[in-house]
Formats: structure tokens, C-alpha cells, sequence
């Protein structure tokens, strides 16, 4: 049984969620122009955990690599049970890669933003627990 707020614990599984989300969105963008390469995505963590007092984490769906990945080297990554493919897909070009660098990097902007705001509820959940405990800091 872990002594840390469920709060601070769902903050600190969304902060690895960006940062595994940011890893995989930057692969994305890196094999923009790979004949064949399918966008990929991070499954969301599971947060309703909290409501009932628990921890969040996630249900990961099975990925497996195709003859076709296989074929183009592809290897998935540590974790990479939350690796899914990406459906918000717009267009995909002739040879078959379906990434769009636009979209990668509105994905990019809205991790920074995730994480931005993580990062401050994170500050403020500490200076809450601080100011319970009479230690201000000031």
C-alpha cells in the first residue's frame, strides 16, 4: 500500500504517459518519409481508478509486429504495450506512410501544454501539502 495521495499518483502516471507519448509522436515524425510507416499513438491511462481510490494505470492493448513491420526493420520500444496505431489519420501518401507532420506537431504542442499544466498542479498539490504540514517554505 503506497503512502502517496492519489492525486500526486495521477499526476505522476500522466507525466510518464506525456513523456512516453512525446517519445512516440517524435518516432512518428522521424519516419515521416518511410515508405510503408503507419502512425502510431500512446493508449491513454485509465484514471477512473482514482474515483474509486485506487491507483491509475492502463490496460494495454496486445500489439504485435506484422510480417510487413517486420519487413521494414520496425522494433518496438520498451512498453510498448501502450503503442497503438494512430486513427486520427487525415491522408495517406502513395507508398503507403501515413504521417502527417502537421498533425505530429499539433500533437507535439499539445503535450508541451499537458505536460505545462502538470507540471503547475504538481507545484500547487506540493505547496498544499507544505502549508498542511505548517511548513510554508516563506
Amino acid at each position: 500500500m503506497s503512502n502517496t495521495p492519489p492525486i500526486l499518483a495521477g499526476i505522476k502516471t500522466n507525466m510518464h504517459y506525456l513523456a512516453d507519448r512525446q517519445r512516440v509522436v517524435a518516432e512518428n515524425i522521424a519516419n515521416g518519409e518511410t515508405p510503408g510507416y503507419k502512425s502510431r499513438e500512446l493508449a491513454r491511462p485509465d484514471f477512473g481508478a482514482l474515483v474509486d481510490g485506487g491507483t491509475p494505470g492502463v490496460t494495454p492493448p496486445q500489439v504485435q509486429l506484422t510480417p510487413a513491420m517486420r519487413s521494414l526493420g520496425a522494433v518496438l520500444p520498451a512498453g510498448a504495450g501502450n503503442v497503438i496505431r494512430d486513427t486520427d489519420i487525415v491522408e495517406t501518401k502513395p507508398d503507403g506512410n501515413n504521417v502527417t507532420i502537421e498533425d505530429q506537431l499539433m500533437k507535439m504542442g499539445e503535450i508541451q501544454a499537458d505536460f505545462t499544466a502538470m507540471a503547475s498542479l504538481y507545484r500547487k498539490q506540493l505547496g498544499l501539502l507544505k502549508a498542511a504540514l505548517g511548513k510554508s517554505g516563506g
